[in-house]
């Protein structure tokens, strides 16, 4: 053992320690499935002779010239095989350090490049580290802790999982907390009333929650029909698609303005009069691309569509009945729309009021950009997520490490809530008199390999369902006690947790399974409850580095079996996108492995149930299909869902964002009825080449309803 010193590629100095240089030798042989710890701590020997006479001159070496003389080392050994690895991974680590250097962040924690990267464009305040970025937030979030001991105490707790990528809260939270903005919460729901002042109002309302980072959902069933008489003067009503059109050119202005990107969510009740031009008004895909928008289905509407029965259309202004069309062709018309470009989604009403814990104070009937979170006018929520795949431990669920971050995570939500700076008095009130959170979950597919479970397979949903139920019941335990300490929301009284006999109670509700595109890039682990959609592919890093990225998980299970990883299988598995086409590779691995596109949509929407059975707000995930899907697929998939008590549905079928169906315009004199599935399914398609990111030119790909950049974290959700 030398008492020396080594530099490291970010000017740490550190003593130097044989087992490093053993366990590199150790990982080098692994490469070439080759496994001999007795001849890696031989080789670490070896070097450390070598080093000695080097040592005692310099005193202080860097990690370059240590690695030369490994290199020397195993060549003179005639190790050939192993220096071949140890060279290519060492290459690797130099193109990785090039990169990470490029960026100008010190990394103190130990990221990966692509959660570097995504820290510094999304989270990190100017000269703030990684490690300073979370004590930051941490900090913050302790001071709704009113005792100073306990204020402290909480703090290192909040510090700790987050810096260790167990849980990690909404983007807005990392951004902001701590920083003169604190605006904390991601997500928020604005009325939009039946009048021209009301409508204006909200969009003037809406705008500074955008200002300050933040998506926002509208209910538009309120407003009256296109052509309806507007009283007091001799014009018509310009309709609920007409104001979405007008709430899309405001988000683009205040997005040129430098303002950040956020969203906005439209739903119209199916009852609407208007709701065949709601289905189509994304004819063109560069129209409304501020906006998602999703239909409102009701209990009654779908078994209508299952009889094939009449549907009346209801002016919402007179209550009155305007027309009545076949409710089927309503649902495949919207069916086709979703099929062809993922646009519109759909909301089953009464599924989400089912679970309304304040229905005493109003209706749900709208939802955030993604839909996972349902919410009443002027309400917000706070999202954060846990990472399961670092709740795992000998290829089994750690529960006792789960339940202490479920504590954690709950605790620390419901802090934002009362730290959180908002910028209308309105959304304050309502807020606070609710204090709903939404804790939920990351790292699943990782998860599933790690135990050798298929994604699509009985035992990982009957696992889904066992995890969520754990978590809803640590959630709720933590919420009472919370309650106790100090004190229930305010629209505790009447409320379904009164009725569910608590006495106390923190929070109206506790669990949502949110999008996590950025988190779950920063944790360096799977997209929310969605399967990977790549086991390996080539990101571009700064200065032109292209840098394989490889699920390590994969690289375990086929250096298990023999295979080596160093040679070109993964240039294979990035050219054929999928494992089933490489005939090395056992079919085990291969069930275990499967990617997105090769689930049936079936076993998606199984999986989003799930879940959903114990969640108490919703779920948002992609429901992915293969590019030769058929309508009749998604008419299928949103059927299922509502049967199975999903809370709504997103679809993207492969490929179809690249594609513009043509000569398929809605004419309001024409029949509806004519506007079936297969004419739009076979019409004529442009391809339009849209697929990779515009700012590093990464291939971009479906997750819980969003595009996402794997390599830079560019997200443009649904929109």
């Amino acid at each position: 053992v030398f008492n020396y010193q080594v530099k490291k590629r970010s000017g740490e100095v550190q003593v130097y320690q044989e087992g490093k240089i053993s366990h590199s030798i150790l990982r080098a042989q692994q490469n070439i499935n080759k496994e001999d710890k007795a001849l890696a701590d031989k080789i670490g020997k070896l070097v450390a002779e070598e080093l000695k006479p080097q040592f005692e001159q310099e005193k202080i070496l860097g990690t370059d010239e240590i690695g030369d003389v490994v290199e020397r080392v195993l060549i003179d050994q005639q190790l050939y095989d192993i220096a071949r690895a140890f060279i290519i991974a060492r290459e690797r680590q130099r193109q990785e350090a090039k990169a990470e250097k490029g960026l100008g962040v010190i990394d103190d924690i130990g990221l990966s490049y692509t959660s570097i990267v995504v820290m510094k464009n999304k989270y990190l305040q100017k000269g703030e580290t990684p490690k300073g970025c979370f004590k930051r937030v941490a900090k913050a979030v302790a001071k709704a802790e009113t005792d100073k001991k306990n204020r402290s105490l909480w703090e290192d707790r909040f510090f700790t999982v987050m810096s260790t990528l167990r849980f990690l809260p909404g983007g807005r939270t990392l951004a902001n907390a701590g920083t003169a903005n604190g605006q904390l919460a991601n997500c928020f729901v604005m009325p939009m009333p039946d009048s021209v002042e009301g409508i204006f109002e909200s969009i003037k309302e809406s705008s500074l929650l955008k200002k300050n980072g933040g998506g926002v959902g509208f209910s538009f069933s309120r407003i009256r029909p296109k052509g309806d008489a507007v009283a007091g003067t001799s014009g018509k009503a310009a309709g609920p698609v007409a104001f979405m059109k007008i709430i899309n050119e405001a988000s683009e202005i205040l997005q040129q303005a430098g303002g950040r990107r956020s969203g906005n969510m439209v739903v119209l009740h199916v009852t609407h009069p208007d709701i065949l031009e709601f289905i189509t008004c994304k004819e063109d895909e560069a129209s409304l691309n501020q906006i998602n928008f999703s239909i409102g289905l009701t209990d009654k509407f779908m078994r209508a569509v299952k009889k094939d029965k009449p549907w009346d259309l209801i002016n919402p202004h007179t209550g009155s009945v305007v027309n009545t069309v076949s409710s089927r062709s309503i649902f495949e018309l919207a069916c086709s729309y979703a099929w062809k470009n993922g646009d519109p989604g759909m909301i089953f009403l009464d599924r989400i009021n089912q679970d309304n814990p304040t229905p005493r104070v109003g209706v749900l009937e709208a939802v955030n950009l993604c839909g996972e979170q349902p919410l009443l006018a002027y309400e917000a929520c706070n999202l954060g997520s846990i990472n399961l795949a670092k709740h795992i431990s000998g290829g089994q669920v750690d529960w006792s490490k789960l339940a202490e971050t479920v504590k954690i995570g709950v605790r620390f939500l419901d802090n934002v809530v009362s730290v959180c700076k908002y910028p209308l008095k309105k959304v304050e009130a309502v807020v606070k008199a609710n204090r709903k959170i939404g804790l939920g979950v990351m790292g699943w597919a990782d998860l599933l390999v790690k135990m050798g479970i298929p994604y699509d397979s009985k035992e990982a949903l009957g696992l889904a369902e066992k995890m969520m139920k754990f978590i809803r019941e640590t959630a709720w335990n933590t919420s009472e006690a919370l309650g106790k300490e100090k004190g229930s929301f305010k629209n505790f009284k009447g409320s379904l947790w009164q009725k569910r006999k608590y006495k106390f109670f923190r929070n109206a509700t506790l669990t949502t399974i949110a999008p996590t595109g950025s988190i779950s890039m920063l944790a360096n682990c799977s997209y929310g409850i969605e399967p990977h959609f790549a086991n390996a592919f080539y990101k571009e890093a700064l200065g032109g580095i292209r840098l394989p990225e490889i699920n390590k998980d994969l690289l375990v299970k086929l250096r298990q079996v023999g295979l080596d990883t160093s040679n070109g299988l993964i240039d294979q598995i990035v050219a054929n996108g999928t494992l089933q086409l490489i005939k090395e590779i056992p079919d085990g691995i291969k069930k275990i492995f499967v990617t997105a596109h090769e689930i049936e949509f079936q076993d998606h929407v199984k999986m989003q149930a799930a879940w959903q059975k114990y969640t108490d707000n919703a779920v948002s995930k992609t429901i992915n299909l293969a590019a030769d899907a058929r309508v009749e697929d998604v008419i299928k998939a949103y059927i299922l869902a509502w049967e199975l008590g999903c809370k709504g549905l997103t679809v993207y079928r492969d490929t179809s964002r690249r594609v513009q169906v043509l000569n398929i315009g809605y004419n309001k004199n024409t029949k509806f009825e004519a506007r079936n599935p297969k004419q739009i399914q076979n019409s004529k398609i442009k391809i339009q080449k849209k697929d990779n990111c515009p700012q590093c030119g990464t291939k971009l790909f479906k997750a819980e309803g969003c595009a996402i950049c794997p390599a830079c974290a560019f997200s443009v959700c649904s929109l």
